[in-house]
């Protein structure tokens, strides 16, 4: 990447949960706009990995900078002020309330009444809504006003991006973003990323499919038994490749 600083590099990332290692010196590196597709079986490390990246969980060991400066991050609210934002499977949305609403949840706009009383301006928040993600997000939504239990999966998803990104956001994490989706969806949800990539925010694609990883992935890391056993340029590797780092650590 020449002289650009990597946005996020770990070094030696080390976890302990008792006497078990989760984690065992691992180290990462991720440029702005790039997307690195990290890999592995279950109970690899990989979740331990993002939830340290995010402050869910504190390091045993090891060190963490962020734009080329050492950062400690203790609390989700650290990796938020840092830019760092993360959509689990779940994604988070409160399903019986509508688009603007669950973009704008715990950041709503309100207008002042008789200078006093505050209410919330849905028709501000409709319109940004409107706005944001036909610009950011470029996914067609027929009714916003529509309880988010009423969208495809592919448009929750987007709403579920939507609200990652709305901030000043410089890494999203992405944990099994296309498991529950059809093709047709997980083809917009690419063009998400896409679009993402171009506006210089970094994409931590978290996947067992493997197909979509050597799709979207600029890079692909492989994580096993708390190891990192794998890093290289997605060109560079095959997918029978990935399968043996993932399950016998060597090719």
């Amino acid at each position: 990447m020449g002289n650009q600083v990597p946005l996020l590099e770990t070094k030696g990332i080390v976890k302990d949960f008792g006497g078990l290692r989760a984690l065992d010196h691992v180290d990462l590196v991720l440029y702005p706009g790039e997307v690195l597709g990290l890999v592995g079986e279950n109970a690899a490390g990989k979740s331990t990995l993002i939830k340290i990246i995010t402050g869910i969980y504190s390091k045993t060991a090891g060190e963490i900078y962020f734009e080329g400066k050492k950062v400690d991050i203790k609390e989700r609210g650290d990796s938020i002020i840092l830019g760092i934002e993360a959509i689990y499977q779940d994604l988070g949305l409160v399903e019986m309330m509508n688009v603007p609403e669950n973009l704008f949840l715990g950041k709503e706009h309100v207008i002042k009444l008789f200078g006093t009383f505050k209410i919330l301006d849905n028709t501000k928040m409709e319109k940004e809504s409107i706005r944001f993600i036909k610009e950011n997000i470029g996914m067609k939504i027929e009714n916003y006003r529509s309880p988010i239990v009423n969208l495809s999966g592919g448009q929750r998803q987007a709403v579920a991006i939507a609200r990652a990104v709305y901030s000043s956001v410089k890494l999203v994490i992405m944990d099994e973003p296309t498991a529950s989706l059809g093709v047709e969806e997980v083809h917009k949800t690419f063009e998400i990323v896409r679009k993402l990539k171009e506006t210089n925010i970094a994409i931590i694609f978290i996947a067992h499919n493997l197909e979509h990883v050597f799709e979207i992935a600029d890079k692909i890391m492989v994580i096993r038994q708390g190891k990192r056993v794998g890093f290289m340029d997605i060109k560079d590797a095959t997918k029978q490749e990935i399968v043996s780092l993932m399950v016998m650590g060597a090719v």
